[in-house]
């Protein structure tokens, strides 16, 4: 007969025990699962969008801080105005992030980013439904959100970082980071991007200046393009790295060199507006980094508005700062003493020039082609009696020369040779109809200066480009 097992038998005692260990390993875990959420907010349930709503009602969020709704165009046009300023290779992880502020008061979305060196910041209106901050690496956001449709995109912070049911969306495992997650979510996708704490973010040194000075745009624009070019890479002659400011009662001067090459560009602040913070009538002069000014040049350049941009400089810190609208970028300067420039420029010519820029822009272009790193020297012969300057370069693979009528005035005929490269940008950089080259000698530093119809007579310039000649004994 088979036998029976009665209650309380080894077997049923062992199945018992099982049942009650499996049942405290459900406990625990309940208890544990309600210690994780006891102080957290609640789940809200999106109701069902309008036509112009683009959020799932059957997606929970559990926000945490920041919601807003903005255009894609908006937030991608203002996150391509600070992303430039993002190194490439960040000393920081959130210095490669941008640091969005969202305030409902004023219906305000507030961007910046900070290297520690250059911080750029830019303010859009969007509907904000509740006030916060977050850090969310620039690059991955700015890609994101430059390929969504256009249309309206509603941005959140809140907790899970997956919303699907999968076994990676185990509560213990989406709570591992306690970092912010932002969750966009557009018409055609839905995207969540991890991000930083807010308190990490390295605040955006604020300006106390003595003056403030309005310039206007179109001369800041052209003292950027006819400087930035001749600075030089090289990180040994740190100060000749950026560009020098220099502002007095009536004009602001740019300047730059590399050591074998001189830019420099004054424009006229009669009839600017200035605004003295105290009694002080002095000129500032200031060297600002040239990746500073390349930024403020791109930015500069994708602006429609004709207003002036402020600048400010506070002397104690080493910064300035250009302020337009609602946007502002403050660059540290940088340290050190700037060449003393203006002696080189104090010359007495033997010998005038004067070329139409354009043909003389394509003949070096044409002849540039036979250049390289090896032999890049290009020689201008001069030629008094048939009015005449030839161009010639030559290599052992084969020669290039070139002709054009100028008007020299001087009896005498000479030759200087020039780096081809610098030669041709400086000849770019001159605003003008034609161009007049100041000579001497030809070991003897040459300037070419402005000269017939400039190319905004609106604008109140000067430009001189000082080259130094290629000497060989």
């Amino acid at each position: 007969m088979p036998t029976k097992t009665r209650p309380g038998t080894t077997k049923s005692r062992v199945k018992e025990n099982s049942s009650s260990k499996t049942k405290t390993k459900a406990d625990t875990r309940s208890a544990k699962t309600e210690s994780l959420t006891e102080e957290k907010p609640k789940i809200e349930t999106k109701s069902k969008p309008s036509s112009q709503s683009n959020i799932d009602s059957s997606t929970p969020l559990l926000s945490t801080g920041i919601q807003l709704i903005c255009t894609q165009d908006n937030l991608a046009t203002h996150l391509d105005l600070v992303s430039h300023a993002v190194p490439r290779q960040p000393t920081h992880p959130v210095l490669g992030n941008v640091l969005l502020v969202a305030c409902s008061k004023n219906q305000q979305v507030k961007l910046s980013v900070f290297d520690m060196n250059l911080g750029i910041q830019t303010s859009f209106e969007a509907k904000v439904k509740a006030s916060g901050a977050i850090t969310i690496p620039v690059g991955l956001l700015s890609n994101i959100v430059g390929k969504l449709s256009p249309g309206d995109i509603t941005l959140v912070n809140h907790t899970p970082l997956n919303t699907e049911d999968n076994e990676d969306n185990i509560p213990d495992k989406a709570e591992e980071s306690h970092n912010p997650i932002a969750t966009l979510i557009a018409t055609t996708g839905r995207y969540q991007v991890r991000g930083l704490p807010t308190e990490e973010f390295p605040a955006i040194p604020e300006v106390n200046p003595t003056q403030r000075i309005h310039i206007p745009v179109e001369a800041l624009k052209e003292g950027l393009k006819g400087t930035l070019f001749a600075t030089t890479t090289d990180e040994t002659k740190r100060v000749l790295t950026g560009v020098h400011f220099k502002i007095d009662q009536e004009t602001i001067e740019f300047a730059a060199t590399d050591g074998h090459r001189l830019a420099v560009i004054t424009t006229s602040l009669q009839g600017v507006k200035r605004k003295k913070e105290a009694d002080s009538t002095e000129s500032l002069e200031f060297t600002v980094p040239a990746k500073s000014l390349v930024e403020l040049e791109r930015i500069l350049s994708s602006r429609t508005s004709v207003d002036p941009v402020e600048l400010s400089y506070e002397e104690s810190k080493a910064i300035v700062e250009f302020g337009w609208g609602a946007q502002r970028l403050v660059t540290r300067c940088l340290e050190g003493a700037y060449p003393a420039y203006p002696e080189l420029l104090k010359q007495d010519f033997k010998h005038q020039v004067t070329l139409e820029k354009a043909p003389l822009v394509k003949a070096l272009e044409r002849i540039a082609v036979l250049a390289d790193k090896k032999e890049k020297t290009v020689n201008l012969r001069l030629n008094s009696e048939y009015q005449q300057v030839y161009l010639s370069l030559f290599r052992e693979f084969g020669n290039g020369k070139e002709e054009m009528t100028a008007c020299i005035n001087s009896d005498s005929n000479m030759s200087i040779s020039f780096n081809i490269k610098y030669f041709l940008e400086g000849v770019k950089s001159i605003s003008s109809s034609e161009i007049q080259m100041q000579l001497d000698q030809r070991d003897s530093p040459t300037i070419l200066v402005p000269f017939g119809n400039r190319d905004k007579p609106h604008i109140l310039t000067d430009a001189k480009y000082l080259l130094m000649p290629i000497f060989k004994k």
